[in-house]
């Protein structure tokens, strides 16, 4: 059996074509690392604690750059945009265990006195408004029981927040642990782009489906 040797031409062509290849790959990852860093963060919700304004199974999008721009892995702020602001649903390294990311409600900014009073919060003594709060259990904790439905007053100390879950008595959050310190804020979720129901069936009924066709491209607030 004989074999065409491939001419010098298509030879380079290939070469060309493989390097062209190579460089897009390359420029496409780094694109997306540079994305990912600065710009935008996809998160998925693994608990409850945010029910019902996240649900198990939602995929959400983070601002990465919305309170500033930092360095990756040392977290240097090289440039400051905004402050975070009460109500902001915040992306953030755990306090306790840094590897971890949590997802919270701004609820006490630097400065404020926060308070909870029978599951009713106060930030410096006028009741907070609060239509995303859910209750699920009708007990009422005494704090020398549990800070979660009394607690404080506290106050929140400089560059920190003080955050909480919207499903208030299945949260794990500053009523617990205090404050979050606003050097280790990932960012603020903005929108949910996928959601994936994992006791649903393969139909188009929002409400049986795996997929939750409603709440794609929801936006957070």
């Amino acid at each position: 059996m004989k074999y065409v040797a491939d001419s010098p031409d298509n030879t380079l062509k290939r070469k060309s074509l493989i390097r062209e290849y190579g460089e897009a790959i390359i420029i496409a990852v780094l694109l997306a690392l540079f994305i990912r860093a600065f710009v935008v963060q996809a998160f998925k919700i693994p608990s409850g604690s945010m029910k019902p304004t996240l649900l198990v199974g939602d995929h959400i999008l983070v601002n990465k750059f919305i309170y500033g721009i930092r360095l990756p892995i040392v977290n240097k702020e090289l440039i400051h945009i905004k402050d975070p602001k009460r109500f902001d649903i915040v992306v953030f390294q755990y306090p306790v265990d840094p590897s971890k990311d949590f997802i919270k409600r701004v609820i006490g900014l630097p400065g404020d006195t926060v308070q909870l009073r029978d599951k009713k919060v106060y930030v410096n003594d006028k009741l907070l408004e609060e239509p995303y709060a859910v209750h699920s259990d009708p007990k009422i904790l005494p704090a020398s029981v549990s800070p979660r439905d009394n607690m404080g007053p506290i106050v929140v100390p400089p560059n920190n927040l003080f955050v909480m879950g919207d499903n208030r008595d299945e949260s794990y959050d500053s009523r617990f642990w205090k404050f979050v310190d606003i050097n280790e804020l990932r960012g603020e979720a903005f929108i949910i782009y996928w959601s994936w129901n994992q006791d649903g069936e393969f139909t188009m009924s929002p409400s049986e489906s795996y997929i939750r066709w409603d709440r794609l491209a929801q936006l957070l607030h």
